[in-house]
C-alpha cells in the first residue's frame, strides 16, 4: 500500500514564493468604514416601556404638585412641629427597644427549636406558632387590659408563698405595654429568621469546631453565628422595616407615637387631615430608607469572606457611570 501525498505550491502568479508575513491579512490603517462598524442592537420595546413609565411618573408628579387638596403649605407647617417630632421620637424609641429585645428573644427561641431537649423544642415551637397566629393589635390590646385579669404579679413557689409581688398597673405604662407587645411578636418572627441563618451554615463548620474540642458556647459565638449573620441580616432588616410600620398600632394602647399624634391632630384640625397623613407618610419613608441604607452596608461588610468582589457602593457606581460616560464622549468626538 502506497501513501499519496499532495504538495501545494506556495507561490504567487509570478512565481515568487510567499512568505509567512505575506500570508497574514492585515487591515488597512485608518478608521473603520461605516460598513465595518459594529451596530448596537436596537431594542424598541425597552424604549417604549421607558416612555410609558416616564409619562406615568410625570402625570403622578403633576397630580401631587397641582392638586390643591394636598395643601402643601399646611404640609410644610406641620412637618417639623414639636408635636410631630415628639411622636417621631417615641416611634424611634419603641422600634429600637422592640428590635433589640425581639432579636434577643428570637435567638433564644431559635436555639430552643434546635435544641435536643424535647421540652425546650416543644415550648419554643408552641410560642412561635401562637404568636405568629395572633394579630399584633390583639396582643397589644390584651396586654393593655392585663391588669383586669392580673392586678398583681408575683414570683415565688407555684401554689405556695410568693417572694416578690408587683403592682401590674404601675409597671404596665403605655410605652412598656407597646414595647413588650411588639417584642413578643417580633421574637416569634426573628426566631425563624435566626434559625434559617443557623441552618444555612455548612455542617462541616460544626464538625470542624467540634473536632477542635471547643465548648458549645464558643462554637456558637465565634464560629457558627458570625457565618449565619450573612443570611440573618437581610431578612431581619426586612423585619425591622415592618416593625417600624407596626409601631403605628401602639396608638390603640394610648401611646401617642408618630401616627397617634397625626390622628390626634387630625381630629382637632379636621381640615388638615390629608397634609398630616402626608407628613406621617414622609417620615415613615425616611425611616425605612435609612434602614435600607444600613442594610446595604451591613450586608456588604459580612460578604467580605464570601465574595471575591464586593458590590459597589452608590458613590462608586456614580463614579463609574461618570467615567464611562466621559470615555464614551471622548470616543465619539475622536471619530
Amino acid at each position: 500500500m502506497t501513501a499519496a501525498f499532495r504538495f501545494f505550491d506556495l507561490s504567487n502568479a509570478a512565481g515568487v514564493p510567499l512568505t509567512t508575513e505575506s500570508l497574514v491579512h492585515t487591515a488597512p490603517p485608518g478608521p473603520p468604514t461605516p460598513a465595518e462598524r459594529v451596530l448596537r442592537l436596537r431594542r424598541p420595546g425597552r424604549w417604549i416601556g421607558t416612555v410609558i413609565v416616564l409619562v406615568l411618573l410625570s402625570q403622578a408628579a403633576h397630580g401631587l404638585l397641582t392638586n390643591p387638596f394636598y395643601q402643601w403649605d399646611r404640609f410644610a407647617y406641620w412637618f417639623v412641629r414639636p408635636a410631630i417630632l415628639e411622636g417621631l421620637l417615641i416611634t424611634l424609641q419603641v422600634a429600637a427597644y422592640s428590635a433589640v429585645l425581639g432579636l434577643a428573644g428570637g435567638i433564644l427561641l431559635a436555639l430552643g427549636r434546635l435544641s435536643a431537649n424535647p421540652v425546650l423544642r416543644s415550648v419554643s415551637w408552641t410560642y412561635i406558632w401562637l404568636l405568629r397566629s395572633v394579630p399584633l393589635i390583639v396582643v397589644l390590646l390584651f396586654l393593655y387590659n392585663l391588669s383586669a385579669l392580673y392586678p398583681t404579679l408575683s414570683i415565688g413557689v407555684p401554689f405556695g408563698p410568693a417572694f416578690f409581688t408587683f403592682d401590674e398597673s404601675r409597671l404596665a405604662t403605655d410605652i412598656v405595654v407597646a414595647v413588650v407587645g411588639l417584642s413578643l411578636c417580633e421574637a416569634a418572627y426573628a426566631a425563624e429568621v435566626v434559625r434559617a441563618g443557623l441552618l444555612s451554615v455548612d455542617q462541616g463548620q460544626h464538625e470542624a469546631a467540634a473536632a477542635l474540642g471547643l465548648p458549645k458556647r464558643y462554637q456558637f459565638a465565634r464560629i457558627v453565628f458570625p457565618q449565619a449573620l450573612r443570611s440573618i441580616v437581610p431578612a431581619y432588616v426586612n423585619q425591622l422595616v415592618g416593625l417600624v410600620k407596626a409601631t403605628s398600632l401602639v396608638f390603640y394602647v394610648s401611646l401617642l407615637d408618630l401616627f397617634g399624634t397625626v390622628q390626634s391632630l387630625g381630629s382637632t384640625y379636621s381640615g388638615d387631615v390629608v397634609p398630616l397623613l402626608m407628613v406621617a407618610t414622609f417620615w415613615y419613608v425616611v425611616l425605612t430608607s435609612v434602614l435600607s441604607v444600613v442594610q446595604f452596608y451591613v450586608e456588604r461588610y459580612y460578604a467580605r469572606g464570601a465574595l471575591r468582589t464586593l458590590p459597589p457602593t452608590p458613590l462608586q457606581r456614580a463614579r463609574t457611570g461618570l467615567r464611562d460616560l466621559r470615555d464614551r464622549f471622548r470616543k465619539e468626538t475622536a471619530r
